[in-house]
């Protein structure tokens, strides 16, 4: 039996060996430079040049981890992307950018992967600063069709000659979001020749929920229909009977007369966005035949491709989810190779999860809900026990809070969990539909600081700064996995009046015996010395308290003697830590895994000045004032003046010795 293309595609990669040299690894890969190299293939050879990067990807990443899947998936279309259009003058916008390693194979940094999410080298993401191929910042879904339709626009006001094309790649878990609906709403109803690729997978880092993913699922239209409708409406117009203000009227007529024979909607034709597809998001060379047949169409359209995320390698095919990022793995077998640490701490995620079953298990008013995120959270733990009290909304974090709102009002004891940097996009949501009417909402804010090698967009560190603000909003965060525990048990059955945040870092922490611990009844806006001292006051909030106890033992080795304070809770301050903290007169040091201004340090310094202790200086240490690339979270706090010589440093100096 004839193997399909996609199936040349899988089976090439297993051959690669990884002593060859480059040039034999990846015969066509390694000379192309730029996309204009790849522009002057035949189009039999893409095949090959498929082949070839879905080897280096292979390769390159079982070492130096990163977005494996995605990117995988979106072979086929990215180097047709590049092979149809001239970019970078024309625009390619890609929605998130996990699936865009292949898109940075192909202009100009192959050379380079290899310092990938690395400190000092190439973002995981699509960054412009980066390259002039990267045409807008990526990183957090469903904005690559408001971007492009900016763009599009943009190049249309400016009169650009000649015509320049833009495109938007955006997939179908992205698409669902409240974003993308606004972006192809306004691409419906503004002069444009937008072109809207939708990789359509099934898939996001979990499997997609919801109507409209079903929706994808199912929908199919007719080739031979759409290029007679085409072709009827360019000769229609060659003899001047319609014109183009006559064609949103004939196009909703069209489509009223295709869903009346086909029984079947469309609902990107109901928008007026013409539709293509779905057609085979892995035969390269039919993505580009497409592609070049309507590059010059007027209007919006879209083009609907069916890819498999992971595409080239068997393991991952099957096991999308895990694969979405798999770290390390054996090129050869497929093995994720994991940590062979003796000692396993947990994460901060699977203990929110233990502990948000533990108290589903006692409370049928606990319902969790989270936002595409049901494994990356630990969702994922109360969903297989229960799974009707456990809500994905996909990606849609201000449907999340909105809805949270809604069950709290109603007499449901929500845990919203979301990544920090994530949750930045319901602020709204925070203040209007939870904050104001002072509902029972716990937000469990996961990958809250310095993330690391996801770089920029992913840092959760703006988080104490823009919550604090918020009358009645309740902010702590849990210095090891037991104070997890016991906060999350304070905001179900505690004294908390009103919503509250409970902020933690992506990762282990450095309790192995969590589990075992009696759970600590805790007040809310109730601090802890930690360890008491005479010459510098040290206040800490969250997980960094373990990097600042070795920085005080570092200092007391240099004769400086300080106390160290857990605030706990940024949000209500404990008044009677303060209190102590003032009378004590010495220097201050604040240190918190987020941005220095508008956190903890700004709250402390603010509440000493209110309280007229104006001579007690304060020293800051956190995020500075600008954005933060990738790198190890080790490499990054040192960058950022937070790890234990810095901090320990910044003791030494405040205390004056």
């Amino acid at each position: 039996m004839e193997k399909t293309a996609s199936q040349n595609n899988s089976d090439s990669t297993s051959s690669v060996r990884s002593d060859q040299p480059v040039e034999l690894k990846y015969p066509l890969l390694s000379r192309i430079d730029s996309p204009d190299d790849l522009r002057k293939l035949p189009l039999a050879s893409l095949r090959d040049v498929c082949s070839d990067i879905r080897a280096f990807l292979i390769d390159s990443l079982s070492r130096n981890p990163g977005h494996f899947a995605s990117s995988m998936g979106t072979v086929e279309l990215t180097v047709a992307l590049h092979y149809v259009f001239n970019t970078p003058y024309d625009r390619i916008v890609w929605d998130v950018g996990h699936q865009a390693y292949g898109h940075k194979l192909l202009t100009g940094r192959r050379d380079r992967f290899e310092t990938n999410r690395k400190l000092g080298g190439i973002s995981g993401f699509p960054n412009p600063s980066e390259s002039p191929y990267d045409t807008f910042t990526a990183g957090h879904a469903s904005n690559s069709i408001s971007a492009a339709l900016g763009m599009a626009v943009a190049s249309q006001l400016k009169e650009d000659e000649p015509h320049r094309n833009v495109i938007a790649v955006i997939g179908d878990a992205s698409i669902s979001s409240g974003l993308a609906f606004e972006g192809l709403n306004n691409a419906a109803n503004t002069p444009n020749d937008l072109l809207i690729i939708l990789n359509d997978n099934d898939m996001s880092i979990d499997p997609n929920v919801g109507s409209l993913n079903s929706y994808l699922a199912h929908l199919t239209t007719s080739k031979s229909y759409n290029t007679l409708r085409n072709n009827v409406y360019r000769s229609l117009k060659k003899m001047h009977l319609v014109t183009e203000r006559q064609r949103g009227p004939i196009l909703r007529f069209n489509n009223s007369l295709k869903s009346l024979i086909a029984k079947q909607q469309n609902i990107f034709e109901g928008l007026n966005i013409r539709y293509f597809g779905p057609i085979d998001g892995h035969d390269v060379e039919r993505i580009v035949r497409v592609l070049s047949d309507i590059k010059d169409m007027k209007g919006p359209r879209l083009l609907h491709l069916r890819t498999t995320k992971g595409k080239g390698m068997p393991a991952a095919e099957a096991n999308p989810s895990v694969w979405h990022a798999p770290g390390r793995f054996d090129p050869t077998t497929g093995e994720i190779i994991g940590n062979t640490s003796k000692k396993q701490f947990s994460k901060f995620q699977d203990v929110f999860g233990d502990t948000l079953l533990e108290l589903a298990r006692r409370d049928k008013k606990i319902v969790g809900i989270t936002a595409a995120m049901a494994s990356g959270t630990s969702m994922s733990t109360m969903q297989r026990e229960f799974p009707d009290r456990v809500f994905d909304v996909g990606i849609a974090e201000g449907h999340a809070v909105t809805f949270a709102g809604g069950l709290a009002k109603e007499g449901m004891r929500p845990f919203v969990a979301i990544y920090s940097s994530f949750l930045q996009r319901a602020f709204d949501h925070i203040i209007h539909d939870v904050a104001i009417q002072h509902l029972p909402v716990t937000f469990c804010i996961d990958r809250a600081g310095i993330v690391g090698e996801d770089g920029v967009t992913h840092h959760g560190v703006f988080d104490l700064a823009y919550l604090r603000p918020i009358p009645g909003l309740t902010i702590a965060s849990p210095r090891d996995e037991a104070r997890l525990r016991d906060l999350m048990h304070l905001a179900a059955y505690g004294n908390v009046d009103g919503p509250i945040a409970i902020r933690y870092p992506r990762g282990a922490g450095h309790d192995i015996d969590w589990e075992s611990k009696p759970l600590t009844s805790l007040e809310v806006g109730k601090g802890e010395m930690l360890s008491d001292g005479s010459d510098v006051t040290v206040v800490t909030l969250g997980p960094i308290a373990y990097e600042v106890a070795q920085a005080v033992e570092k200092a007391a080795g240099s004769g400086v003697s300080a106390a160290h304070f857990d605030a706990v809770f940024l949000k209500p301050l404990d008044e009677a830590m303060m209190h102590d903290i003032a009378r004590r007169g010495c220097p201050v040091v604040t240190v918190e895994d987020a941005v220095a201004d508008g956190g903890l340090g700004s709250t402390v310094e603010e509440w000493l000045n209110d309280h007229g202790f104006h001579s007690i200086p304060v020293h800051r240490i956190g995020v500075p004032d600008k954005f933060i690339e990738q790198g190890s979270v080790d490499q990054l706090r040192k960058l950022c003046g937070m790890d234990v010589e810095s901090i320990a440093s910044t003791i030494i100096k405040a205390s004056g010795k």
